[in-house]
């Protein structure tokens, strides 16, 4: 065998003169924030232990060398190969087999650094300064500025939240041990549920994971498992397994994983779902693959412990209200001081009066329901909150547009007629706040593309009569006079045609 060593394996084994081994000191290529993962059997440096670093960055832990090593061992391979009579007629050894060239693989051994786990610091990670928490009435007011009304559910978030990172902060207190307080929100669609959630996250800082409950069926079907939304979360925080456990997880459309009535077959992606998940929402030790949906992925685990992470389940729970309406209904009988059936039929907020047995009856496990103690509902929006939103939020739709337009030089502006009829136009499709940014690209589509062809419109304002269809926007032109060229006059009324 060849003793001659090129300067580029430093990393191997070096053999001493008396015949023992030795690990040459490697140096740490990196200085960077990922564990190595073993080339062969995938695990990262802190299941597999030390590593053998080979040439392009390939890494080999310690089990998978020792046992190639003895495969190796036990075959002369060297006496094959050097036997004329074993190979081709030129003498070369086995025909048409070669062996894998090391310096052919390129990259970073084939595992890209978003498929491996951060590694871990030896310091003890900054803990949650309890002081540094946003108070309640700090967490509302913050939520004031983006979301319209829904004033029951901001201050029943602002206070659950605020009491997770209480207990994520100090663990135990006075060795009493705080349960989770996970959400369950019930609203009409476009109420702003998912909204909500986003800008809480936001405020907060903390990684969110939106995981919609309709993809995911029970282990062994096709479909996301379970643990795939915590290898959301898990991404999100860049792979970063601890900031990773103190994030929220969001999961929408939880409605559609209630139990099927009448149905002989088995639930796969209904109450097998609900049962699964009841792990992750009391807090357990999951095993999720690093940059993959799937763990039959070729790619490594990562161990995330649900403990200290927030869930929040949300959905719109149709025909919910009929349950409750029956519900309330019961007590219907004849004579002076009976309640008529109809009674609860043009109540608004209806859902409001859920309680655990009208979602019981809905098609959601006990156990289910049990591991998500806060329990909100929210209010279907009316023709004002439909007016306030499309105006008063931080980031609200007209804002939006005038932003655009004012690209172009170009002030936009809405009389309060037509900030009431887009209301009114929205409220007829029941879509909730989702209707308003249709009902507004369709009447602003001509503006937008108008605009941008004539230098001389200074302002553009939106009447009620444009919005429905009996006229035309207000077009202002720019004054051309020398004394005032900043000055804007109007010029006519365009008609609904323009």
């Amino acid at each position: 065998m060849d003793d001659h060593r090129d300067d580029k394996y430093e990393d191997t084994e070096l053999e001493k003169s008396d015949g023992s081994v030795t690990e040459e000191k490697k140096s740490d290529d990196s200085g960077s924030d990922y564990e190595d993962v073993c080339f062969i059997c995938r695990r990262p440096e802190s299941k597999a232990g030390k590593m053998f670093r080979l040439p392009n960055h390939i890494c080999v832990c310690d089990d998978c060398m020792h046992k190639t090593m003895d495969t190796v061992s036990q075959f002369d391979y060297q006496g094959l190969l050097n036997n004329p009579n074993m190979g081709d007629l030129n003498g070369k050894g086995f025909p048409n087999i070669s062996f894998v060239n090391l310096a052919d693989l390129q990259g970073d051994g084939g595992i890209p650094n978003k498929q491996k786990p951060k590694k871990k610091k030896k310091e003890k990670a900054a803990e949650i300064d309890i002081r540094d928490i946003m108070p309640p009435h700090k967490i509302k007011q913050k939520l004031d500025e983006y979301v319209v009304g829904q004033e029951h559910a901001k201050k029943v978030m602002s206070v659950a939240v605020y009491n997770h990172y209480k207990r994520v902060a100090t663990g135990t207190m006075d060795e009493i041990e705080i349960e989770k307080s996970n959400m369950l929100m019930i609203g009409p669609t476009g109420c702003g549920k998912t909204y909500l959630v986003k800008t809480l996250a936001k405020l907060l800082d903390v990684p969110l994971a939106i995981a919609d409950a309709t993809s995911l069926t029970e282990a062994g079907y096709i479909g996301d498992d379970i643990e795939s939304v915590v290898s959301k979360l898990l991404a999100a925080a860049e792979n970063d397994v601890e900031r990773a456990e103190r994030g929220i997880i969001f999961i929408d459309e939880i409605d559609k994983i209630a139990k099927k009535k009448n149905t002989n077959s088995r639930d796969v992606s209904g109450e097998s779902v609900q049962q699964g998940m009841l792990k992750l929402l009391e807090g357990a030790e999951v095993e999720v693959p690093v940059g993959a949906n799937s763990k039959n992925a070729m790619v490594p685990l990562a161990t995330v412990n649900t403990r200290n992470i927030l869930f929040i389940c949300g959905g719109a729970f149709p025909d919910l209200d009929e349950i409750i309406k029956q519900r309330l209904s019961k007590k219907t009988s004849i004579g002076y001081n009976a309640e008529l059936k109809d009674k609860y039929d043009k109540e608004k907020n209806i859902l409001s009066r859920v309680t655990v047995e009208d979602i019981r009856k809905f098609g959601m496990i006990p156990e289910f329901i049990g591991r998500l103690p806060v329990i909100f509902t929210l209010e279907g929006l009316s023709r004002d909150m439909m007016v306030q939103i499309l105006k008063e939020p931080r980031n609200a739709i007209l804002k939006q547009y005038q932003k655009l337009l004012e690209l172009d030089e170009v002030e936009l502006l809405f009389n309060e007629g037509a900030l009431e009829a887009i209301a009114d136009k929205a409220m007829e499709k029941e879509t909730g706040a989702r209707a308003l940014r249709a009902i507004i690209e369709e009447f602003m589509l001509d503006i937008m593309y108008e605009v941008p062809k004539d230098d001389n419109i200074g302002r553009v304002t939106i009447t009620r009569e444009y919005i429905e269809g009996n006229g035309g926007p207000v077009i202002d032109i720019r004054s051309r006079s020398a004394e005032h060229p900043d000055r804007l006059k109007v010029v006519q009324q365009q008609g609904s045609d323009s």
